[in-house]
């Protein structure tokens, strides 16, 4: 991906919370690669939701930088814990790194989905 100007602030550096927008297209690609569309899941009653989020800031990314959004997940309980890392393609440093905690609400109430654990099995890390 690459950084728009709009994305940065006053001092020129991607604004803190559009690190968040990152990530999460990551997920949503990540969900069309395993077969899944985020918006066919809310229909069938089926929403993952972010329940924790943890990031943690490195190097800041510029207007124009390009970068690289690599992802892994684990599954703890109802959870599906995403470790997910931002890297500039420059110098390969880490610009962020992030933990995000997911559950899933089924027609309103925690459960878990059998369609997105079958669709995560081949990537789960143990």
């Amino acid at each position: 991906m690459e950084v728009r100007d709009y994305e940065c602030d006053i001092e020129g550096i991607v604004n803190n919370a559009n690190y968040l927008h990152y990530l999460e297209h990551t997920r949503h690609l990540f969900l069309k690669q395993c077969g899944l569309s985020f918006a066919e899941m809310h229909r069938k009653g089926v929403d993952a939701v972010v329940a924790r989020m943890a990031l943690q800031y490195k190097v800041p990314l510029r207007c124009d930088d390009e970068f690289v959004s690599r992802l892994s997940i684990t599954r703890e309980g109802v959870r599906y814990v995403f470790n997910q890392d931002i890297i500039r393609a420059s110098d390969n440093k880490l610009s962020l790194r992030a933990k995000v905690e997911l559950v899933c609400l089924i027609d309103g109430k925690l459960g878990r989905s059998a369609e997105y654990d079958a669709a995560f099995n081949d990537y789960f890390e143990e």
